[in-house]
């Protein structure tokens, strides 16, 4: 299966901007999507492929920093590039401090705005890369029973199996069944892989909990 082409979102209401951006995009491979407003831009369905945002600071309606802010949580494998017709020093600094790739000054340089686009493409591909991990960390954990997650969350800590046992009530020989059990689900090659995996886990679920004991699908 060949990787999805990138697209390259434009949000701007000048429309001799997105025309003059658009082939620019094209040429080097990437797909174009342009749009005028911030409005427009959400009701469009979300992408599922490596993607960035060439977004206006002005906009009608919704400006750029708010459309930044609206897709700040659910859009975080869209990395946005700001582009505005002058120079704004605190604008430029809260676009950049909620992540954005580059804030570039029109008229800009093609080259600084195509430089920017592949670095955004990269963080995209990266994001989503590691989403899709963790998504399937996540399949592997819900295929754990209740006593294995248990047995699973006693060993990353570096319990012997005895002492997992003396906590859990269960025999030695029964904690050692259900630890094969976790390595062979979890497809671990070590305990120190596994803690790897559950420290994973762990810092993508929101306070409150060990992701092995509330796991989300």
């Amino acid at each position: 299966m060949l990787p999805a082409t990138p697209i390259v979102f434009v949000v701007d209401d000048d429309v001799s901007v997105r025309e003059s951006l658009e082939p620019l995009i094209r040429c080097e491979g990437w797909r174009s999507q342009a749009f005028a407003s911030a409005d427009e831009f959400l009701a469009h369905p979300r992408a599922s492929t490596p993607s960035c945002l060439v977004l206006d600071l002005t906009l009608p309606g919704l400006n750029g920093l708010e459309l930044q802010e609206r897709i700040a949580g659910d859009r975080s494998d869209m990395p946005i590039i700001f582009i505005s017709g002058y120079g704004d020093v605190p604008k430029t600094v809260r676009a950049m401090k909620a992540g954005a790739v580059e804030f570039l000054v029109k008229p800009f340089n093609d080259d600084d705005l195509l430089s920017s686009i592949r670095q955004a493409i990269e963080r995209s591909q990266s994001t989503l890369a590691a989403q899709s991990k963790l998504r399937e960390l996540r399949q592997r954990l819900v295929s754990l029973t209740p006593r294995e997650r248990e047995v699973m969350n006693l060993v990353v800590t570096g319990l012997l199996n005895k002492q997992v046992g003396a906590k859990l009530g269960i025999s030695e020989i029964t904690v050692k069944a259900h630890r094969g059990k976790v390595m062979e689900k979890m497809r671990a090659e070590s305990i120190a892989d596994l803690v790897k995996m559950v420290g994973r886990l762990d810092s993508a679920t929101s306070p409150g909990g060990r992701s092995g004991k509330s796991p989300e699908a």
